[in-house]
């Protein structure tokens, strides 16, 4: 578990007229339902069983698609190196700013602007690959061409024995991902609110 010293370092007090992330969570949801996908945010279960499979002696560059009020964000920086970076990259003004004023860890960089783009923001941080992405986007509602151009960039930028960490509350979402990826490892999380789906797509 980090220090209060730590803790307080990476996530500061809300400024005035900052909301609490359960207020800005179900606000958005609010304004774009089909994007944010839930009304609640992902439980603790969800998150330490869909991190569990991560390495994170060998985690230099973690990448999260749509990390709304830092849910992940959080638990991903208390297990990640000191030498470390997490990019969240999400198309929400709100969210990132949001993320900007709450989260002080200096490895960590909230990005405005599209996952398919992702090579390109890895490439803008100084990185020639990705880790690990992990990505919540409701794939099945995204635009037609964006979930396919996601998926294939995000292959595209993984290095080799990386995984694409996926959970949704479709199975939809694996025809997404086999065209990319030949392993691909399942199983659900009943204690969330929807039921989830998570895929570990790994790049061999």
């Amino acid at each position: 578990m980090p220090s209060p010293t730590t803790a307080a370092r990476r996530a500061r007090t809300r400024p005035a007229g900052v909301p609490s992330p359960w207020q800005m969570f179900f606000t958005e949801f609010l304004k774009h339902p089909v994007m944010v996908g839930s009304i609640v945010p992902s439980s603790d279960k969800l998150i330490r069983k869909m991190l569990g499979r991560v390495d994170w002696d060998n985690t230099k560059v973690f990448v999260e698609y749509g990390p709304g009020v830092g849910t992940f964000c959080r638990p991903i920086l208390d297990r990640m190196a000191p030498d470390a970076t997490l990019i969240v990259i999400d198309t929400n003004p709100d969210f990132i700013r949001y993320l900007r004023h709450t989260i002080t860890d200096p490895r960590f960089s909230a990005v405005l602007g599209s996952a398919a783009d992702v090579e390109k923001i890895v490439a803008d941080h100084g990185f020639e690959s990705a880790d690990y992405v992990l990505s919540g986007l409701p794939f099945s509602t995204l635009p037609p061409g964006v979930g396919p151009a996601i998926a294939a960039g995000t292959h595209s930028v993984l290095r080799s024995g990386g995984a694409f960490l996926v959970y949704q509350f479709s199975p939809k979402v694996k025809d997404f991902l086999t065209p990319h990826f030949e392993s691909i490892d399942h199983d659900m999380e009943w204690w969330n609110v929807p039921p989830a789906q998570l895929y570990w797509a790994w790049k061999d």
